[in-house]
């Protein structure tokens, strides 16, 4: 491309950049910040609409106003502008040039690139610069072979990898002017409020446009954009319908146990290869996500069909066919997914006698805890159904710690099950991670 071409860009998109208005703080900046003193390359990845491009946006802040880098020293360039559709990898040391010729930094350099992994070989040319010049970057992506080990090979040593997710409850609350401490969930009218807000957060979810705009029709063109500029052309998938229906099945069945099989039916192949690379390329863009039967036989885990999760139960809702809502799914969806920003390693369980058990997390070779989710306990045969799976779990995993969760339930249940919590969804969220 050609210099002033480049130029222009830069100074356009460094404007937009550096005009946008307030934003609510986000919990994953608290790691961000580990590292920007440091030198490492901070690799965002996250599902589209989340809020990456607004999170380097509030990290650009903090490095201006509290460590006083002059905005000269602020590269920002957006790779989905559409005047960027001739770019090539040939032009990141130009752009590089462009950007000294306009600013004169001194010092330390920070560049922030958006959507980096629309231009092909992004990682040679960032690991090259690494080596030659002052830089601290902070690069996004809708990807998660962003992370993949070709790409941290060529980063060895010098990316740290975070992960942006749509809004969590805590978050939520926070942008409805409630910041929760510690004795709200004992305070009667503090708890009416939180329960209100949860469930307008079951509704809402968490993306943070349609949080803003309060517009839940948004999501179904979320959903699109996601599925077709994401997974279907990134991945050249010629099956458009059969991934499609898929998709819309998966996100009518949330918190569900899926085998390539079953899936491969829905698409319309034999092959279960196809289904599982179908799966697979979900997984990447953050839409759906799997996880495995916890065996102690690998093989057996891997042989057994997985559970499927969504990115936010109010895009599954908006999108999905079904005459009714499965709530109790959607609340398992939600700690699912609280769960994986929580940076833990999950599977569900199937016991000997085929109970089942929603939620267990692993700590290297130790079980820590042992999850079930449900809508209410006040029917008989559910609640045996969740007692008799956890306490098999209890035996046979000893897990450190055994919950259930529900809607709006807390106290303990009869007798017999010792060492269960009870605690009802809203207050899990809110409450300090054990």
């Amino acid at each position: 491309m050609e210099r002033e071409k480049l130029k222009e860009l830069l100074v356009d998109h460094k404007r937009r950049f550096l005009s946008q208005g307030d934003f609510i703080r986000r919990e994953v900046q608290e790691e961000i910040e580990h590292y920007i003193s440091q030198r490492e390359i901070i690799v965002i990845t996250g599902v589209r609409r989340s809020g990456k491009s607004t999170l380097m946006r509030l990290v650009c802040n903090d490095i201006l106003t509290k460590m006083n880098v002059p905005e000269t020293n602020i590269l920002y360039a957006n790779f989905e502008d559409e005047r960027f559709v001739s770019f090539t990898v040939n032009d990141f040391e130009p752009l590089y040039e462009s950007f000294l010729e306009l600013e004169n930094p001194k010092g330390r350099k920070y560049l922030f690139l958006d959507e980096i992994q629309n231009i092909g070989g992004w990682e040679r040319w960032l690991n090259r610069l690494y080596e030659l010049e002052d830089v601290k970057v902070f690069v996004t992506g809708s990807n998660a072979t962003m992370l993949s080990s070709e790409i941290s090979t060529a980063l060895t040593g010098r990316n740290r990898q975070v992960v942006t997710w749509p809004f969590c409850f805590k978050e939520f609350l926070v942008l409805k002017g409630f910041e929760v401490q510690p004795r709200d969930i004992y305070e009667k009218e503090k708890k009416v409020a939180l329960k209100r807000l949860f469930e307008e957060f079951i509704v809402l979810g968490g993306f943070p446009e349609v949080l803003k705009m309060g517009d839940v029709t948004l999501l179904a063109q979320y959903f699109q954009d996601i599925l077709y500029r994401d997974v279907i052309v990134r991945y050249g998938i010629k099956n458009v319908k059969g991934i499609k229906e898929l998709t819309l099945y998966l996100a009518a069945h949330p918190a569900t146990v899926q085998s390539y099989k079953n899936m491969s039916t829905i698409i319309g192949v034999q092959s279960v290869n196809t289904a599982k690379s179908y799966a697979e390329a979900l997984n990447s863009v953050y839409l759906f996500f799997f996880t495995d039967l916890f065996d102690y036989s690998v093989k057996r885990q891997i042989y057994n069909p997985s559970k499927v999760y969504g990115i936010d139960v109010a895009m599954m809702d908006a999108v999905s066919f079904k005459f009714s809502r499965n709530l109790g799914r959607l609340l398992e969806n939600i700690v699912f997914l609280e769960l994986k920003r929580r940076k833990k390693e999950i599977y569900y369980w199937r016991s000997p006698k085929g109970r089942e058990v929603d939620f267990i997390t692993r700590k290297g070779a130790r079980i820590q805890e042992a999850i079930q989710v449900c809508l209410s306990l006040a029917d008989e045969a559910t609640k045996q159904r969740e007692l008799l799976g956890i306490m098999e779990a209890k035996q046979v995993l000893k897990p450190r710690h055994l919950m259930i969760i529900t809607r709006d339930e807390e106290e303990p249940l009869g007798h017999g099950y010792d060492g269960v919590t009870f605690t009802p969804l809203w207050r899990w969220l809110v409450e300090e991670e054990s």
